[in-house]
């Protein structure tokens, strides 16, 4: 058996797999593999806000193969970038392979050097779950302020603009500009 270790990028993965050896698979997830559904909300307003994740249609076959990786290995490591976003990844994965967040092992590394990756290696942690919630609050936000304010965009403005956190603030400032040019 071996461990698996999973990266956000195929080239990070070929490159570390270089370091690691036979005893690890290295795979990469390519990015987010689950999200918030793109034809509907996806975020139950009258459930705590709780948000409705799905494996997005073109990574049914990545989340297959890492399945099936999981499977195969004693253990896995998810090795995705040290930020909210990479934070967030590696919950998703612990979820889509059934990893109880207890027993979700966490590396991270600032380069990709054999001695950086060892390193890693020697110090697993867990999930940092603040970092995972800053994240699906920053996600959901997004979501609740785009699907109320992008359908006003379009009808006022012009068809298929976004309207996420920073756009808001952006709208918000032009109409109260144009409120006091009104007065």
């Amino acid at each position: 058996m071996s461990t698996l270790v999973i990266v956000e990028s195929p080239a990070k993965a070929k490159t570390i797999s270089k370091f690691l050896g036979k005893k690890f698979v290295v795979k990469s997830s390519f990015g987010h593999v689950r999200d918030l559904p793109k034809s509907k909300m996806g975020v139950d307003i009258e459930n705590n806000f709780e948000p409705h994740y799905i494996i997005s249609r073109d990574k049914t076959k990545i989340a297959k193969e890492l399945k099936n990786a999981a499977e195969k290995s004693d253990c896995v490591l998810f090795a995705s970038d040290e930020d909210r976003e990479g934070e967030a990844i590696s919950w998703h994965l612990a979820q889509i392979l059934n990893i109880p967040e207890n027993q979700a092992q966490r590396i991270t590394f600032h380069e990709i050097t054999k001695q950086a990756i060892e390193e890693a290696l020697a110090h697993p942690r867990g999930i940092d779950l603040r970092m995972v919630n800053a994240q699906q609050a920053r996600r959901i936000l997004d979501r609740l302020v785009g699907y109320e304010l992008s359908p006003f965009l379009w009808r006022k403005v012009a068809k298929g603009l976004s309207a996420g956190r920073v756009q808001s603030v952006a709208v918000r400032l032009i109409v109260e500009r144009e409120r006091e040019i009104q007065n």
